[in-house]
């Protein structure tokens, strides 16, 4: 029976083969297939290894792993729900299995058997709308409801809405991020990252210590789509991660859905153009049970019908104001003039609906109704 301190060795070698320059996803799977485990790649030749891969590559791997570089990780590892999960894993994500580049291992902090459950990608904008990110959190509340993960990528915007949303509804969700493990990226979501880790999971494929790089995020990427059987975009303009992502999951055979929004808004044009090439586009959750043959399971919390907790409006001249504004940021002074009340009312009003987080301010004097 293999003890606890070889089968962490073990999983070491896979680290110090992943950390020889050159030796990406790809590559690894390719020395996997041709010798099987790290072990045994270590163990052979260089001519052997020559016909694999480069004379670098084989050099490196013929002089043995680095026991001194690998302290770090042997250390994180120690610690209390920190995982390093292989493919010779059994509760390796089958999903992953099935894209054409799966990692060859994920360092996990938090419950591992969350990489098995059917789950849906929520992405978008970093620089989303107050109305975005409320929908992203609407969206991940209820798909909680149905049994599915939410996976999301911590970023700023709509990915922490999304965990935030099935945090709230005491769901599952995976973040997929862009660094090592031992570093939270971005800082704002430190307290996000800590929940997540307790009640939910963090991966990542790559090394503790790699921080935040531009090059990381599309590989990140391919993961967030790969372990899900859909991928909703909330909001993303032209050219964003999101759109890559929603690329990869087309290609991984996964569903890609989209919530259209104002044609003004830059932050909607993304999701226009993914409906434009077959995303189905959403707006409503049914819209995602349909297409994914989703049953409903029991929800520890539910959330308040909206329709309900908006009745007191009724009547009033906040329900009038209300019924001026479009969901396109409108001006004071635009206000004023369709809903033919002072400038002082609707100054009143505005704060009002703003603390009740019916109306959100922007930008240059403009203002939003919220769904």
């Amino acid at each position: 029976m293999v003890n606890r301190s070889e089968e962490q060795d073990e999983k070491l070698l896979w680290v110090s083969l992943a950390g020889i320059p050159g030796v990406g996803a790809q590559t690894f799977c390719q020395l996997l297939k041709a010798f099987g485990g790290p072990g045994d790649i270590y163990a052979a030749s260089f001519r052997q290894l020559n016909q694999i891969v480069s004379d670098s590559i084989a050099r490196a791997i013929t002089q043995g792993p680095d026991d001194d570089a690998l302290l770090a990780t042997k250390d994180w590892l120690s610690q209390e729900n920190n995982h390093l999960i292989t493919l010779a894993d059994a509760d390796y994500p089958q999903s992953l299995l099935e894209i054409a580049d799966p990692p060859p291992f994920l360092y996990t902090k938090g419950n591992t058997t969350l990489l098995n459950q059917p789950g849906i990608a929520i992405v978008g904008s970093r620089n989303a709308s107050v109305q975005g990110e409320k929908n992203a959190e609407a969206f991940a509340h209820d798909l909680c409801s149905y049994g599915l993960c939410i996976t999301s990528g911590l970023a700023l915007g709509i990915d922490g809405a999304a965990h935030r949303g099935a945090l709230r509804a005491k769901g599952a969700t995976i973040a997929v991020v862009g660094t090592g493990l031992d570093i939270v990226y971005p800082a704002k979501h430190r307290d996000l990252a800590h929940q997540i880790a307790e009640r939910g999971l963090i991966i990542s494929e790559f090394a503790l210590g790699i921080p935040s790089k531009p090059q990381n995020f599309p590989k990140r990427n391919r993961i967030i789509s790969g372990l899900s059987l859909g991928c909703l975009v909330v909001e993303a303009n032209l050219q964003s991660g999101s759109q890559i992502t929603a690329r990869l999951a087309t290609e991984q055979g996964r569903e890609v859905f989209a919530i259209p929004g104002s044609i003004h808004s830059p932050m909607s044009k993304g999701c226009h153009q993914l409906i434009k090439q077959g995303a189905k586009l959403v707006d409503c959750i049914q819209d995602i049970v349909e297409e994914l043959n989703l049953n409903r399971i029991s929800l520890s919390d539910p959330q308040v019908d909206e329709k309900q907790a908006g009745a007191g409006y009724e009547d009033t001249a906040a329900s009038k104001l209300l019924g001026s504004m479009g969901f396109d940021p409108i001006s004071l002074e635009n206000l004023v003039a369709l809903s033919r009340l002072t400038v002082s009312e609707v100054s009143s009003m505005l704060m009002l609906l703003e603390l009740e987080g019916k109306v959100a301010s922007l930008t240059g004097g403009q203002y939003q109704k919220i769904m």
